[in-house]
C-alpha cells in the first residue's frame, strides 16, 4: 500500500502507519532509492508500506517521528521496523549482507513468507 502525505495532518497519518504497520518507509515523493529500498525488503519476505512526502514537509514528519533530535535530520527514504527507526538504505544494505535483516524483520512481524 502506498501513501501520499503533503499535509500536516499527513506527517501524522504517517506516525500512525509507523507506529501501527511493522516495515515502513518513508521517502520524498517520487524518489527513485525508495524503490530500491522497498525491493530489497521485499527480497527478503517483507511487505513494507510506503509514506511518500513532499520535501518541504520532511522536517515536520521528522518532529513527529522524534527523529530530528540534535540538530541531525531524518535521512530519506527512512526505513522503521516495529514502529522504531532503523535506517536508511545504507543500514538494509549492511544488515541484509550480514544476513542480519531476515531475522530482524521476523521478530517485528515483517515477514509474509
Amino acid at each position: 500500500m502506498q501513501r501520499r502525505l503533503s499535509s500536516v495532518a499527513g506527517a501524522a497519518e504517517c506516525k500512525s502507519m509507523v507506529e501501527e504497520s511493522p516495515v515502513v518507509v518513508v521517502a520524498l515523493r517520487g524518489c527513485c532509492m525508495s524503490f530500491v529500498v522497498r525491493r530489497l525488503l521485499q527480497s527478503v519476505g517483507a511487505n513494507p508500506e510506503v509514506c511518500e512526502v513532499e520535501e518541504r514537509h520532511v522536517d515536520e514528519l521528522a518532529r513527529h517521528l522524534g527523529e530530528s533530535g540534535g540538530g541531525v535530520l531524518m535521512q530519506l527514504p527512512a526505513v522503521f521496523v516495529g514502529g522504531r527507526w532503523f535506517g536508511g538504505i545504507e543500514r538494509v544494505i549492511a544488515t541484509l549482507i550480514r544476513e542480519e535483516l531476515r531475522p530482524l524483520l521476523k521478530q517485528a512481524g515483517g515477514l509474509w513468507l
